[in-house]
């Protein structure tokens, strides 16, 4: 991740100094000039570490300089003091100045202490993002399959692992491929660094740009101070923009020049930063189509496809059904409190016949719902949803017009029963409304009455994918 450090210092010898001194590819420079509005000015830039004179800060209250403690989003803060009074240092120290260097010092002293909070710095950024990361780290394991499809696509896989080069990965909704991202980056020489991760089809245009590469104040309507994008906060590791596809053609232009300059520009900013990120994309749609399509630079898809990985469907992997249920199930059980031990016979081949359309994220939701659901210690195939374990009569008409309740309704809650039925009416006004919109989301949203990213949300947890519904689709399975 790249440090903004913000200079607010009087003796422009010192200024130069620093920055000729601390210079490096991960550290962005920003120098205010002393003046009037100087101290509005550093609060609204968002600096990982400001160095600023003492003389800059404003006129305390009586007494009291808090000031330094409402600064945004906990800077450090260096104070050069033309003063060697202890007493005074320790003033500033306990209104919230992190150090307090004296101005008289040799300059390589100061150059030498600022270096040490540079550190400092770099390492509390690395601790908190490393904090956030999940408790479970995808790794390429995962993957290992009984299946000659996956055996094969891994053995691909592991040799671009080592690389820095762009990678496209495509396949059906959810069959993994933020998964495979994460353990391509987790395996690779940048593991130590940032992944960070964008959908690009969950966010409006503007506010796309300004995720992946920041803002200055004023760009925009409510760009009320500086912030910094996703390139830079990935700098030195990997960005994942996943439905790449979705991203529009304005902002693909600027993507591309990323991608070939290693430069980004903030929304409404002149400069420029150096960044060094691997970028790994992903989409469910056929890009290369696409760009034939003019829905996607085509030279933004050379740019992106160095390597292609597609991903199998759990369709082409059936045999690898039986292992990925018993796997969940043990991960599950930890993660949700119940003592599943495993699944019926007569289940289990339910869910091998399926066909999966939401593919590796189906099988997790349905596993997980039946571990929620069943009564013993095994699930079974009242556990599963209607559409599974009775797909002869999953359809709403069907239930209709039958004269016994299905078996499976049997000692389960009415709210029980109503989310299963709720989940089939969803899944075919759904499937109606992108069927007559051709797959357009943004439309069919409109027509639901719903965000389009909640849309998306809906698609995902069903298995729908909007190319199905596009003109010359594969249709459903």
């Amino acid at each position: 991740m790249i440090l903004r450090v913000v200079l607010l210092i009087e003796q422009q010898k010192l200024r130069d100094n620093l920055r000729r001194q601390l210079a490096s590819s991960d550290i962005v420079f920003e120098q205010i000039r002393p003046g009037k509005r100087a101290w509005e000015r550093v609060i609204r830039r968002g600096a990982d570490v400001i160095i600023i004179s003492q003389s800059t800060i404003p006129e305390p209250v009586d007494g009291n300089i808090s000031v330094l403690a409402d600064l945004p989003e906990v800077p450090t803060t260096v104070v050069i003091s033309g003063s060697e009074s202890v007493e005074e240092h320790a003033i500033l120290l306990a209104a919230g100045c992190d150090t307090v260097l004296y101005a008289g010092l040799p300059a390589q002293r100061i150059v030498d202490a600022i270096q040490s909070v540079l550190d400092s710095r770099h390492q509390l950024v690395q601790q908190d993002m490393a904090g956030r990361k999940p408790t479970y780290q995808p790794r390429l394991a995962d993957f290992v399959s009984q299946s000659p499809p996956i055996q094969m696509f891994m053995a691909t896989v592991r040799r671009i692992v080592p690389s820095s080069s762009s990678l496209l990965i495509l396949g059906e909704t959810g069959v993994g491929k933020e998964h495979l991202a994460r353990a391509i980056h987790a395996e690779g020489p940048r593991s130590a660094r940032p992944f960070v991760a964008i959908n690009c089809a969950a966010l409006p245009e503007q506010l796309l740009e300004s995720e992946l590469f920041g803002h200055e104040e004023g760009a925009f309507t409510g760009a009320t101070r500086n912030r910094r994008g996703a390139f830079e906060m990935a700098h030195e590791g990997t960005i994942f923009l996943d439905e790449i596809g979705e991203m529009p053609l304005q902002s693909q232009a600027k993507l591309l020049r990323v991608l070939q300059d290693f430069e980004v520009r903030r929304v409404g900013g002149e400069r420029t930063t150096y960044v060094d990120v691997r970028v790994i994309a992903a989409s469910n749609d056929d890009l290369e189509a696409e760009s034939h399509a003019r829905r996607f630079r085509r030279d933004l898809f050379y740019r992106l496809s160095v390597v292609t990985l597609t991903v199998p469907s759990l369709r082409q992997r059936r045999e690898d059904i039986p292992a990925l249920v018993a796997d969940y199930i043990a991960r599950l059980s930890m993660r949700i409190g119940r003592d599943v031990g495993g699944i019926a016979a007569d289940a289990l081949d339910r869910l091998c016949r399926h066909n999966w359309p939401g593919n590796v994220r189906e099988l997790i939701n349905v596993i997980e719902r039946a571990m929620l659901l069943c009564e013993g210690d095994e699930i079974t195939l009242g556990d599963l949803p209607a559409r599974i374990a009775y797909p002869e009569q999953t359809s709403i008409s069907a239930l209709t017009k039958m004269r016994e309740l299905p078996a499976e309704w049997r000692g389960k809650t009415l709210h029980e029963i109503r989310d299963g039925v709720v989940e089939d009416v969803e899944r075919a006004y759904l499937t109606m409304i992108l069927t007559e919109t051709g797959g357009q989301v943004g439309l069919a949203a409109q027509r639901a009455g719903i965000h389009s990213r909640g849309l998306y949300d809906k698609m995902r947890k069903y298995g729908l994918r909007k190319e199905e519904f596009r003109e010359g689709g594969s249709g459903r399975d």
